[in-house]
């Protein structure tokens, strides 16, 4: 004689394999929200390493484009490297932690042909120092967030 409760777990076993069974449909799967959060989380760090570049390329660029004086020019050069540095190390450091909130949503939402909108836009918009598409994923590094 089988007890209640035994009848139970096998009862939820079995729904547990049905659910499983039917979620997992690859023709329709949709890897989007993952593979942005997974770079994210991957190529963040390497923002914050490449901040002082991007940030001196910015500035540099800046300068160029602007018809102040040369002393103007000068005066601007060190504080807007160290300003637009900072800048870009936090806009890295908000890319790392979007995709940690997005991670989780990427593999709830992989069986379905369902994507998220991005938490932290900037990453996906912006220009950046390498940037190459691949068949799996998007190798989007040095991203400058000032712009």
């Amino acid at each position: 004689m089988i007890h209640r409760a035994s009848r139970g777990r096998c009862a939820a076993v079995a729904a547990a394999c049905l659910l499983a069974v039917s979620a997992a449909s690859p023709a329709a799967a949709s890897p989007d929200t993952f593979k942005r959060a997974f770079t994210n989380i991957i190529f963040g760090p390497v923002d914050f390493v490449l901040s002082p570049i991007v940030a001196s390329r910015a500035v540099y660029n800046n300068l160029r484009d602007i018809d102040d004086s040369t002393g103007v020019r000068l005066a601007y050069a060190i504080p807007g490297v160290a300003w637009n540095t900072a800048f870009v190390m936090g806009g890295a450091v908000l890319r790392s932690f979007s995709g940690l909130l997005e991670i989780i949503p990427g593999i709830l939402l992989f069986p379905f042909d369902a994507d998220m909108d991005p938490i932290y836009a900037p990453a996906e918009r912006a220009d950046a120092l390498i940037w190459e598409e691949f068949d799996t994923f998007t190798l989007k590094v040095g991203i400058n967030y000032l712009e």
